[in-house]
C-alpha cells in the first residue's frame, strides 16, 4: 500500500467516523428526553412542546369471565401471566398529562379527583410535586365523560380546581350524557354516569366550550373522532414539537389491550366500534411515527407503539 493510499484510506476513516458522530448525534437531539421529576411525574421534552405526566393514581378490579366479553377467561389470564401480571385481578392506572404549547397550558382529563377510591384522586397533589399550580392551566380539554375523566374538575364542595381554564369538551359526548330524554327514560339505578355528568357540567354549563371532533381544539391540539368507548370519545393529536405525541386517552382501558385490540372489555359501551377504532387509531399512531399517551398506560404512560403479533406493543419512556 502505497503512503499516498494509506493518508487517504485514514482520512477516509476520520471522516466517516465524524459523519457517524453527526448522525447519532442528530439522533439523540431528536430523541425524547425525559425527566422523572418525583414519584408519579414524569416530563417529557419535544422541543417547543413539553408534557408532564402526572398520576392520578391507581383502581384494581377483581377479574372475571364477564370482563373480556369475547375471549375465554384462561386466554385473559395466559396473557396477564405472560406480561408478569397478576391474573386474578387487573391493576387499572389513571396517568394525566399537561401539555405546555403555544403559551397555553393544556390538561388533558381531570382525574378522579375526591370520588375515586383511596388509591386514586392523585392528581392535584402530583401537580405540586410538578411545580405547576393549578391557577396556571389555561385549558382543560376532556376526551370523555367517565367519572375518573371529569371528576377532578370540581371537588365535593363544588369548588373549581383549575379556575383559570377554560373547559373544551366533544359535542357527541356533550349530547349523549346531557340529554334530558335519556335521562328520563333511564331507569333511576343505571343514572349514575348520567348524574356524574350533570353533577360536573351543570353548574358551568355556560362555560363550557363544545367541539365536533376532526377540529383544531386549540393551536397545535387536533382532535381526531375515537368513538366506541363512549359515544363521543375522542383522542388528541399535539403536534409542533419536535415530535408529534397522540394522547388517545381510553382508546385501551388497560395495556392487555393493546396487545389484543380485538378483544372486547365490559368498559366500553359499543364494543364492536370501540375494537376498530383501537386498531384506526393505533395504526395513525404508527403511521405519524407519534409517541402515544394514555389515561391507563402502564409505566411513565407515555412512549412508543409497534406492531406486534396481531396486535400492538406499547413501551413506556424511561
Amino acid at each position: 500500500m502505497s503512503l499516498m493510499y494509506g493518508k487517504n484510506l485514514a482520512k477516509w476513516v476520520v471522516l466517516g467516523l465524524a459523519a457517524a458522530g453527526a448522525a447519532l448525534s442528530g439522533c439523540a437531539t431528536n430523541a425524547p428526553r425525559t425527566t422523572v421529576v418525583a414519584e408519579g411525574v414524569t416530563r417529557v421534552e419535544l422541543g417547543s412542546v413539553k408534557v408532564t405526566m402526572l398520576r392520578d393514581g391507581a383502581g384494581s378490579r377483581v377479574l372475571d369471565a364477564n370482563f373480556v366479553r369475547n375471549a375465554a377467561l384462561a386466554d385473559v389470564q395466559a396473557d396477564l401471566k405472560a406480561a408478569g401480571q397478576p391474573t386474578d385481578k387487573l391493576e387499572v392506572p389513571y396517568t394525566t398529562p399537561v401539555v405546555d404549547i403555544g403559551g397555553q397550558r393544556v390538561l388533558f382529563d381531570t382525574g378522579n379527583g375526591e370520588f375515586g377510591g383511596a388509591s386514586a384522586g392523585k392528581l392535584l397533589e402530583n401537580m405540586l410535586k410538578a411545580g405547576i399550580d393549578p391557577q396556571s392551566i389555561t385549558a382543560v380539554v376532556i376526551s370523555h365523560f367517565h367519572g375518573d375523566h371529569i371528576n377532578g374538575l370540581r371537588n365535593k364542595a363544588g369548588a373549581v380546581a383549575f379556575p383559570n381554564a377554560k373547559i373544551y369538551v366533544p359535542n357527541p359526548e356533550w349530547n349523549w350524557w346531557m340529554d334530558e330524554a335519556r335521562y328520563a327514560a333511564t331507569p333511576e339505578a343505571s343514572r349514575g354516569g348520567l348524574n356524574t355528568a350533570r353533577r360536573v357540567f351543570t353548574p358551568m354549563a355556560d362555560k363550557v366550550i363544545r367541539f365536533e371532533p376532526g377540529k383544531e381544539v386549540l393551536p397545535g391540539v387536533r382532535s381526531i373522532a375515537a368513538f366506541g368507548h363512549t359515544p363521543g370519545h375522542t383522542v388528541f393529536m399535539i403536534e409542533g414539537g419536535a415530535k408529534k405525541l397522540l394522547y388517545w386517552a381510553d382508546t385501551t382501558n388497560v395495556a392487555m389491550f393493546v396487545r389484543n385490540p380485538d378483544w372486547a372489555v365490559s368498559f366500553d359501551m359499543n364494543a364492536e366500534e370501540a375494537r376498530a377504532t383501537r386498531r384506526r387509531i393505533a395504526e395513525l399512531a404508527i403511521a405519524e411515527n407519534a409517541l402515544v399517551a394514555g389515561f391507563h398506560l402502564p409505566g411513565s404512560a407515555i412512549g412508543t407503539l409497534s406492531v406486534r403479533d396481531k396486535g400492538y406493543d406499547f413501551t413506556p419512556l424511561q
